[in-house]
């Protein structure tokens, strides 16, 4: 049998008890879609209406392909700098809007390719790339950068700044100026304010959506416009025109590159909400059908004069809370949308600018994880260090070089790890069966001339020297043993680097008088050992099933007996 979509598979699977339900929570979770898609837009570099036809297609899009229930996806946040990153820069001097929708659609048109060939090649895992600690540093930076770039239009101005440091310079310098307009400045904290105080002690009640009507409200009865205050205006009218995006060929190479990074951030931050959400009911994540929805998602955006995007774990809880049971929710949240484009395209005439900041602004604090932060720090330092390290990658250089400062540093981590892992002495413990750390058994047992060593890593390249030195050391201790037993269960692989090092090891234990023998090595490992010719070195009785039967080999050998 061919494929079905899921969304053709939900459908035959629909149950009647739903659909109120699942309408009642696209109408909630459109209230939200409106102003956070054009907020998105801006904060993207792109005209607000945009947000609009990108929030459209991908709900539809998704409601098609995507194998999870209730997963939202649409304009994000944590993506809008990176998509600005990308598009700005290629953006005539004059900032042709026009060119600068064609360069986002490309740039989903991109995202979706890239995601689909993933998805496709199952290479699912590469959403991992990133760590928590990384993630958490990079979306620290990513929150900082969007807050301080939101807070011209928060304050009534705009400044022309490229870079973290050049824009709190920039706003600094126009505040000495003069250039705030009280209007502007009193609404958005007013807004920010509403919004924090109905998210903390309201949670039910629908923050954003509150605030646009008080902002909307403020801004006809009071006459904002008049004080200096910018609004929206009133949005194009009619559906999403199809469309496809021309760019020249010289913007392709800066677009690719922003591809790649925005595609992994949407990656990770949809297999991680799916699999959160999956958790709550239920469902199973699947991890490369996730990414041709995504794909799909993107592409279908980019036709449409969209931008890339992801899911988002906000509103995803909005429909949920909302009684969302299937993507029916994000149908009826499309629909109302493309009602609104045609019948009232002026609804969001009068909003003011500083109230799509205040959205924005209230997002970024949401990004921001400082208590994950000092939990790193009082866990694990070292991990701590490289969260702050892609943190300032993102803040001093930029959202698309910190980003890929974050994949990096999570690689170089696990290499880290695997270069110099942990080691350590075994001895017996009275009372506790098997062989134990000596460092968190201090008074364990041992027996005369025996040293039990354990290497918690495969044995490659990077770290075979590691594993030399380490026993060297032991077989050079005080008083000398005549054995080292290698608690090798950790070892998974030896690779011909690692093999002719331990043949030299091998030689210069046995100047020593020192014999070096194996417990508990896997068959997989021990079967390339036995390629890589080292038998003639280490015979067949220097391998032991389990670290007892090479104990029991030495002390029946020796007559040791165990010391305190």
């Amino acid at each position: 049998m061919g494929w079905t979509p899921p969304g053709v598979r939900a459908l035959r699977e629909y149950r009647r008890a739903w659909l109120v339900k699942d309408v009642v929570a696209g109408i909630v979770l459109s209230t939200l879609l409106v102003p956070q898609g054009m907020a998105y837009a801006e904060l993207a570099g792109l005209p607000p209406i945009t947000g609009l036809y990108t929030s459209v297609l991908c709900l539809l899009a998704y409601a098609v392909v995507g194998p999870s229930r209730i997963l939202v996806l649409g304009p994000d946040s944590s993506l809008g700098p990176m998509i600005a990153a990308t598009v700005v820069p290629l953006v005539a001097a004059d900032g042709d809007p026009d060119r600068a929708v064609a360069l986002a659609s490309v740039l989903a048109l991109m995202v979706g390719g890239i995601t689909l060939l993933a998805g496709v090649a199952r290479l699912g895992f590469v959403a991992d790339l990133i760590s928590k600690p990384t993630m958490i540093g990079y979306m620290n930076g990513l929150a900082l950068t969007i807050l301080v770039g939101q807070l011209p239009k928060l304050f009534g101005f705009s400044t022309d700044a490229d870079g973290l440091v050049d824009e709190v310079r920039a706003f600094a310098d126009a505040l000495g100026d003069g250039a705030t307009v009280p209007a502007a400045v009193t609404v958005g904290l007013g807004c920010i304010a509403l919004i924090l105080v109905l998210q903390r002690w309201l949670p039910k009640v629908p923050a954003v959506l509150v605030m646009v009507v008080l902002a909307i409200t403020a801004s006809v009865v009071l006459d904002l416009g008049d004080h200096g205050v910018r609004t929206v205006g009133r949005l194009p009218e009619g559906l999403p025109p199809f469309t496809v995006p021309h760019v020249a060929w010289d913007d392709l190479g800066p677009l690719c590159v922003g591809a790649l990074g925005i595609a992994l951030v949407s990656l990770a931050d949809t297999i991680s909400n799916a699999s959160a959400f999956a958790a709550r009911t239920g469902q199973e994540v699947r991890g490369n059908d996730e990414m041709i929805a995504i794909g799909t998602a993107n592409a279908a955006a980019g036709l449409f004069q969209g931008f890339p995007v992801s899911t988002s774990g906000s509103r995803t809880a909005v429909a949920e809370r909302a009684g969302a049971k299937t993507q029916l929710t994000g149908v009826v949240g499309a629909v109302l949308i493309l009602l609104m484009l045609v019948l009232l395209p002026g609804l969001f005439r009068d909003l003011p600018q500083p109230a799509l900041a205040a959205i924005v602004i209230t997002a970024s604090l949401s990004l921001a994880d400082l208590p994950g932060t000092r939990r790193l720090w009082r866990q694990r330092k070292a991990e701590c260090c490289l969260s702050v390290a892609a943190f300032l990658g993102v803040a001093l250089l930029g959202v698309l070089q910190g980003i890929a400062i974050a994949v990096g540093l999570s690689i170089l981590n696990v290499f880290r790890r695997a270069w110099w892992p942990y080691s350590t002495e075994l001895g017996r413990v009275p009372g506790l069966e098997g062989f134990h750390d000596v460092r968190s058994y201090p008074t364990a047992a041992h027996l005369p001339g025996l040293v039990i060593l354990r290497f918690d890593a495969p044995l490659f390249f990077a770290n075979a020297k590691t594993f030399r030195d380490e026993v060297l050391r032991a077989a050079q201790s005080t008083p000398p043993p005549s054995r080292v037993v290698l608690a090798a269960e950790p070892v998974t692989d030896v690779d011909t680097t690692a093999a002719d090092i331990l043949e030299e090891l091998d030689a210069a234990l046995q100047d020593l008088g020192v014999t070096l023998v194996f417990a508990e090595l896997k068959d997989p490992a021990r079967r390339k050992i036995e390629r890589y010719g080292l038998t003639r070195t280490f015979a067949q009785d220097r391998f032991h099933p389990t670290l007892e039967a090479a104990v029991a080999a030495y002390r029946a050998s020796s007559g040791a007996r165990w010391e305190a």
